[in-house]
């Protein structure tokens, strides 16, 4: 798990971003010291829990392994996933992550509705460490 990135479990799993008090601008992942806005000159910036709905904007799978530090057993054969791009509309951002086991590019669609939820990246005897994933809405828990 990424400390500060997410929140909550089930139904009040929560990406969480920051917004600058000045420009109002939202970024994800968070941003602490400064406002992104190459505009603004402010740093100060509250935190905040993103839309937990969106909209795919673009997607695309992962057909090879990727390099540390992604954590993958290498005597294990590979499994593609999707990585889908959403749309926040309230918070006008784009967030990639992805899609949730079973779910392939051959399901999803420019502008459909998914919505952001506990996955498990990996995990061992004594950790379990813990993702965003995206799952359409249409797809039930």
């Amino acid at each position: 798990m990424v400390t500060g990135w997410f929140t909550g479990e089930g139904e009040d799993f929560r990406l969480l971003g920051t917004r600058c008090s000045a420009c109002r601008a939202v970024f994800f992942p968070r941003e602490d010291a400064y406002c992104r806005d190459p505009g603004c000159q402010s740093g100060d910036l509250e935190e905040v829990p993103l839309s937990r709905r969106g909209r795919v904007w673009s997607y695309t799978d992962s057909r090879y392994r990727p390099p540390s530090p992604y954590v993958t057993d290498p005597e294990l054969p590979w499994e593609p996933y999707a990585l889908i791009a959403v749309e926040l509309q309230s918070e006008q951002i784009v967030v990639l992550g992805q899609a949730v086991p079973g779910i392939t590019v051959a399901d999803l669609t420019v502008g459909m509705e998914v919505e952001v939820v506990p996955g498990v990246l990996n995990e061992d005897a004594e950790t379990t460490w813990t993702v965003w994933r995206w799952r359409p809405t249409e797809v039930g828990a």
